[in-house]
């Protein structure tokens, strides 16, 4: 049964750093909903259709269609490991979707990991990296609206995760290696079971040699 994990993080805290080692050390496969949309757009069919007038309108992409679109890589890719879900879900709504979807399947959220960082020090990072290269989406006025609002979505999901049981929150303030080192204790506890010794995510899955 495939390892499903909701890695929370808002922008520029090292959750797409995360997500990439997790990937290639794991075979976890990254469903992110920007990458999502964006393959729909571009293969011609009959959803990239749908995504695609709706984006060219300037109009938001329905729930529906993004579960839509997670069914289909769920399918696609039904022999791997396990997924990250990244950018979904935002609020309630999508929380409770995911779940019915999953459920549906007889799997679940089985961990989410929350990064935990410190707004002044991101802001901080930001401003310096839009001084050095100049990117748009730098802009510190532009990013802190973008940080207000993950904030403001991921606010509500978190007591919701928590009451489930799954929520575990990780200083995202510290080193890559250290981070990635506490989210890998995170998921090794979960595959191992109770009572038993602690073993590695594929020892667990494939058995150790």
């Amino acid at each position: 049964m495939a390892l499903n994990l909701v890695l929370f993080g808002p922008p520029a805290a090292g959750k797409g750093t995360q997500a990439k080692r997790l990937v290639a050390e794991r075979g976890l496969v990254q469903l992110s909903t920007g990458d999502m949309l964006r393959a729909a757009r571009a293969s011609g069919s009959e959803l990239g259709l749908k995504v695609a007038d709706i984006m060219d309108n300037g109009k938001l992409v329905s729930d529906d269609i993004v579960i839509a679109l997670i069914e289909e890589q769920l399918d696609t890719q039904a022999g791997a490991p396990g997924f990250i879900f990244d950018g979904f879900p935002r609020t309630i709504g999508q929380a409770e979707a995911l779940d019915s979807v999953l459920k549906n399947r007889g799997e679940s959220v089985d961990s989410v990991i929350r990064l935990k960082v410190e707004d002044a020090s991101i802001l901080g990072r930001i401003a310096a990296r839009f001084e050095e290269q100049g990117r748009k989406d730098d802009n510190p006025e532009t990013f802190k609206i973008r940080l207000d609002a993950y904030n403001k979505d991921t606010a509500p999901l978190l007591p919701y995760y928590s009451a489930q049981g799954k929520l575990t929150e990780v200083d995202g303030m510290a080193d890559i290696e250290t981070v990635a080192a506490s989210i890998s204790e995170v998921l090794d506890r979960l595959a191992s079971p109770k009572g038993q010794p602690k073993q590695g995510f594929f020892a667990r899955l494939f058995g150790s040699k």
